[in-house]
């Protein structure tokens, strides 16, 4: 059961839909846009590519049982 809601999860994901657990948070898919960045070890300037990238967003409730 818990793989079965994973799947929908994931496709509702790769759809580009917003998938709200009630009482736990959103996850949603973001579009990252090509940007020129640097490598911490050398200094050296490189290219990052376009991406998609997964955020969560906790909710309320769950945020207030984590705190106490």
């Amino acid at each position: 059961i818990v793989e079965s809601v994973f799947d929908i999860i994931k496709d509702s994901l790769a759809a580009g839909e917003r998938v709200k657990i009630s009482g736990f948070g959103n996850f949603m898919v973001k579009e990252k846009r090509a940007r020129r960045g640097r490598n911490p070890q050398t200094g050296e300037e490189i290219s990052i590519t376009a991406r998609r990238v997964l955020t969560f967003k906790s909710s309320q409730v769950l945020r207030k049982s984590l705190n106490g």
